[in-house]
């Protein structure tokens, strides 16, 4: 049976363009062009696999209506936006999204994320993590032998590999590694992952495993 996939999209080219794409991968494909429609259609049509929502709807926009998906839905969540400059501030306010596309964008790109999200979410087992997250003691190991790692490198791996293939903004990332926000420019986060890189290629040296996202932050993926 094909995954069900719900499109939410005002401008009838892109949502048209958009299905047929994923109708051609082999998905089932729904459209619709209002969000609080598109809210009603979601909670009286159970079983959709995976959410395309454009940022800027009619009647909901798309944040309101990530998070109110995600009150019910684990399916994965795919944002599209003209405006590269707002994904930090999209990203924090954790609206439940993850993945975004910017317009323009390739349909086959976005058809290969939808894929992505949705082998990850699918029957066959996830590829085992490399890094292994031990709080208690605030330690990170590889092998059994753990990272040297300071507090604020371990919090803020931590974060990243306990949420595997999400994407995390600069500003979310600051959050979970100083809970009393001593440090407010974000940009030190950039120091911080330099720092993380270079321990993480000692241990793993033919593995990264640490991604930029560009114009975002970062996200740790899992070996494939």
């Amino acid at each position: 049976m094909s995954t069900r996939i719900l499109v939410v999209e005002d401008d009838p080219k892109i949502a048209a363009l958009v299905a047929d794409y994923l109708n051609d991968a082999g998905y089932a494909t729904t459209c619709s062009a209002d969000g609080a429609q598109a809210l009603a259609l979601a909670r009286g049509q159970p079983g959709f696999g995976l959410f395309v929502l454009d940022v800027m709807l009619p009647g909901m926009d798309g944040i309101a209506l990530c998070r109110a998906l995600r009150a019910f839905s684990d399916a994965p969540i795919i944002l599209l936006t003209a405006r590269v400059e707002e994904i930090d501030r999209l990203l924090g306010l954790d609206s439940g999204a993850d993945d975004y596309v910017c317009k323009p964008f390739s349909p086959r790109e976005l058809v290969a994320r939808v894929r992505a999200h949705l082998r990850r979410g699918g029957p066959s087992p996830a590829p085992a993590a490399p890094l292994a997250v031990d709080r208690a003691q605030m330690r990170i190991l590889h092998g059994g032998v753990a990272l040297p790692l300071t507090p604020v490198e371990f919090r803020l791996l931590a974060e990243l590999v306990e949420h595997p293939d999400r994407v995390y903004s600069r500003q979310q990332l600051l959050d979970a590694a100083h809970e009393d926000q001593r440090e407010t420019n974000d940009r030190a986060v950039d120091s911080h992952i330099k720092n993380i890189r270079r321990k993480l290629a000692a241990a793993l040296p033919d593995t990264d495993c640490l991604q930029s996202v560009y114009g975002v932050g970062y996200r740790f993926e899992l070996p494939r």
